[in-house]
């Protein structure tokens, strides 16, 4: 009992850590702005269209999300397909990716966070195998942690079991 209660802090702790390493850059006032703070990468954007904010989520053109079977990390042949196409347009920009794992809301914080992982370098592996440098390409899980969907149905959790892609700088 106290091994998995001391894990889960551990656990706990390790993703507080982590929350409280995210750099910020002070934005300048210009006499009508707030100065507010904002963590939001500083992204060249001149021949990508993105929101700059954060994973695609299916918004960047060129880049598909790859969505997984309950409770797998393995690719299907439709994701391998959809992962053909990204790694063609990821072969023809200049900037690097990061590939986050999601997971859906079922199973344990730490369980998730690991299949999520297992996840995202699935698709690392096969867009590696695929001609895309391995440095370009860095990989992040967030298991159940970032639903795109919220709800306890079906639906929303295969939308939630998923891999996606971030352009960085």
């Amino acid at each position: 009992m106290f091994k998995k209660g001391l894990g889960l802090v551990s656990v706990v702790v390790l993703a507080l850590s982590l929350g409280a390493c995210k750099s910020s850059k002070k934005v300048e006032d210009s006499g009508t702005g707030s100065g507010m703070e904002t963590s939001s990468p500083q992204i060249d954007s001149t021949p990508l269209s993105f929101d700059a904010a954060g994973s695609d989520s299916g918004r960047i053109a060129g880049l598909n999300t790859i969505y997984f079977d309950y409770d797998k990390s393995t690719l299907s042949a439709s994701a391998k397909k959809t992962l053909a196409a990204n790694a063609n347009w990821i072969k023809s920009q200049k900037t690097n990716i990061q590939i986050e794992g999601h997971c859906d809301a079922r199973g344990s914080i730490e369980y998730n966070l690991s299949l999520g992982e297992r996840r995202a370098q699935s698709v690392k592996a096969y867009l590696v195998s695929l001609g895309v440098a391995s440095n370009r390409l860095s990989v992040i899980s967030y298991g159940k942690e970032k639903p795109i969907e919220n709800g306890d149905s079906e639906s929303a959790y295969a939308k939630n079991r998923r891999a996606n892609f971030v352009p960085l700088q």
